[in-house]
């Protein structure tokens, strides 16, 4: 068993990393550690056999915990999660792996030297949706796609440090974290060019920006745009995907986290109304299709982690595609700040 220790008791890492990690066959919830008292006391009764402790400090001097998860703001992961490396530990990240490709960089060349495991919680490669248009395009149904559009477009002040830029990097680096790493999964070509613009408003008392649009162009002419928003009271698709023989629409978020929240995650069920619509002329005959979703379960990733350190599996997320997701954000913030196309 791999003794496991979750850094962060916010609803990162009690909603997603305890519980995850308390379903891999592999893996002990060995400790869980946070600095505020409350959350402590929630630690301690929701995992009475658990050790809960106070800093990262005192869980990297336990000499039987194996594994760190990092659920902690995004500025911090390159700092803690060096420490924890430098004192043997193998790591977990919470998305996004750090603020920058040269704090990225310093990570991973800590997990080199220290012969340690390095990855980043990517657990929407499970998303229902995301599996549902890889295989409606692995199917021919699109014929070759040259254009994604993903959104999500919400209404409401984000809370905390996510709302902080200093602490999170600002609106791209929650939810769009996913997105690029998606981007660049469907991606049959190096990126060639990013293109980015941010919105800010005073609706809220937030300096993280209020909408983004990110445009990342492939080498091989295919477009990948990014949408996310905090001050949208219209819906947008979740997906809208173009090939050269057809199309397809999909709404609705992926429905696992909810019932994760509550303690079954294996209880997901979707919305039929939010099933991925297609049209497409493959096989010489124009169709209207409904596509049933693609059932992925995010126990998938702590599974992964376990198997890897268990059995020697390959790593599915791994440190070399976080290096190009972080090389993405470079380039958009430079083009936010100029407002031109940057070249990769």
């Amino acid at each position: 068993m791999i003794n496991t220790a979750v850094i962060g008791y916010g609803y990162a890492g009690r909603a997603f990393h305890s519980y995850l990690v308390g379903l891999a066959d592999g893996l002990n919830l060995y400790a869980i550690a946070t600095r505020n008292d409350e959350r402590r006391e929630a630690a301690r009764e929701a995992y009475p056999n658990a050790q809960i402790y106070k800093t990262i400090d005192e869980v990297i001097a336990d000499d039987n915990v194996d594994l760190v998860v990092l659920a902690t703001p995004h500025d911090t992961h390159a700092e803690l999660g060096i420490k924890a490396m430098d004192g043997g530990k193998h790591l977990v990240s919470d998305k996004i792996i750090a603020m920058n490709a040269a704090e990225a960089d310093v990570m991973i060349e800590a997990s080199e030297r220290n012969d340690v495991l390095l990855s980043v919680f990517h657990n929407r490669r499970w998303d229902w949706d995301y599996l549902t248009v890889k295989k409606v395009i692995d199917d021919g149904l699109l014929g070759t796609p040259y254009l994604f559009q993903v959104a999500i477009m919400r209404y409401g002040a984000p809370g905390g440090w996510r709302g902080v830029k200093s602490q999170s990097g600002g609106i791209l680096y929650d939810w769009p974290a996913h997105f690029v790493d998606q981007a660049i999964q469907f991606g049959q070509a190096p990126v060639e060019s990013v293109f980015c613009d941010i919105h800010y408003n005073t609706k809220w008392d937030t300096d993280i920006g209020n909408y983004a649009n990110l445009i990342i162009k492939f080498e091989d002419d295919v477009r990948y745009q990014i949408e996310i928003s905090n001050l949208s009271k219209a819906e947008k698709p979740r997906w809208y995907v173009v090939g050269d023989e057809g199309g397809l629409i999909k709404y609705g978020l992926d429905p696992q986290e909810g019932p994760m929240r509550d303690g079954d995650i294996d209880s997901a069920e979707e919305d039929p109304a939010n099933y991925a619509k297609v049209w497409t002329a493959s096989g010489g005959e124009n169709r209207e299709l409904v596509v049933e979703s693609v059932r992925g379960t995010w126990k998938s990733y702590y599974q992964n982690i376990a198997d890897v350190l268990n059995k020697g599996e390959e790593l599915v997320v791994k440190p070399e595609e976080m290096r190009k997701v972080m090389q993405v954000y470079d380039a958009a913030m430079k083009s936010a700040e100029t407002g031109e196309t940057v070249l990769l």
